[in-house]
């Protein structure tokens, strides 16, 4: 199966799940945000990753379904409650779930869509269930903890880039990683290859989280994203991180100012902007995604699996990174 066929195979398991005959009917003001969510589109990277992975280690990828829905709510229950967070109103081109009925709908809705993930593990059984449910268990506390590391720089004046990029592993990779190790899980593989696919995908999710740092600012409107959004946000990336810590004092007092003010305008994304290459840090986070990249295709060459598979996984991150997915 190529992967178009996991994430077809993915979307009509979950329109079976949520359309207007599942379980998910009543109430309506608790359910219909959560068809909501899981409706409005996106990549689905993890739960074709869940697929991709049981397949590759020989299981039926559609044992797998019930793992890979579960990961996709538990990313939209954190998508829900990091909306609220945030304040933001606009979450893949529609308006969020807070703004659209409540916050405390936001709140409940989110939760209820947590359990819901719990609750489709409770199909597997003996050994798989409790290595998934702990896998699944580390990795959501670890989100968790990403996020709080998140808030907390908003306020923090110095954050390094090894904090930084312990938030950004928290936040993103580890879920990517665990995707896949679940799916790896489910087909049997023994605990090294379990390991090196989780690894695949921590680095993979890593340099995918600073390519987006990368495009924010570099990048054009096509990938869905307002371009200097970050920089509006006065938000503390890979860029500015380093910026800051290359800059002259004049420049560091500068960027410093320009970060602690709301200022929304398209002139203070050049400034910034013109900073970053003053400072070659758009080349800088280059070389740091490569670096992740390589690692991760390096962990995929060590797995015993054919090589017709490695290539499979290898395709899927090469098309990640040119975000053709």
């Amino acid at each position: 199966m190529n992967i178009e066929d996991y994430k077809n195979a993915f979307l009509l398991y979950l329109d079976d799940k949520t359309n207007a005959n599942s379980v998910l009917n009543e109430p309506k003001n608790l359910y219909e945000p959560i068809q909501y969510i899981l409706n409005l589109g996106g990549k689905r990277l993890r739960p074709v990753l869940t697929l991709l992975s049981c397949d590759i280690f020989s299981g039926n990828y559609k044992v797998a379904l019930d793992a890979a829905l579960a990961i996709e709510m538990f990313h939209n229950f954190t998508l829900m409650h990091d909306d609220i967070m945030d304040e933001a109103s606009i979450r893949r081109g529609k308006t969020t779930v807070h703004i659209k009925w409540d916050i405390n709908t936001g709140i409940l809705s989110g939760d209820a869509l947590m359990i819901l993930a719990y609750q489709l593990f409770e199909n597997y059984e003996g050994h798989v269930f409790k290595s998934i449910i702990s896998l699944f268990n580390k990795t959501a506390i670890e989100v968790c903890e990403g996020q709080q590391y998140d808030v907390d720089f908003e306020t923090k004046s110095n954050v390094s880039l090894s904090e930084y990029e312990k938030m950004i592993g928290y936040k993103t990779a580890v879920l990517v990683a665990a995707a896949l190790k679940m799916g790896a899980i489910i087909a049997k593989a023994d605990e090294k290859e379990t390991d090196l696919i989780y690894n695949f995908g921590y680095n993979l999710g890593m340099a995918f989280q600073l390519q987006d740092d990368y495009l924010d600012s570099f990048g054009s409107e096509e990938f869905g994203k307002r371009i200097g959004g970050d920089i509006i946000e006065n938000k503390k990336t890979f860029l500015v991180i380093k910026t800051l810590e290359l800059a002259s004092k004049e420049d560091k007092k500068i960027i410093k100012d320009l970060f602690s003010t709301n200022d929304k305008s398209l002139e203070k994304i050049d400034r910034v902007t013109n900073f970053f290459k003053k400072y070659k840090v758009d080349k800088s986070i280059q070389i740091e995604i490569e670096k992740h990249t390589v690692k991760a295709f390096a962990d995929v060459e060590k797995l015993n699996v054919s090589q017709e598979n490695k290539d499979k996984l290898i395709e899927f991150g090469n098309n990640l990174m040119k975000r053709k997915l």
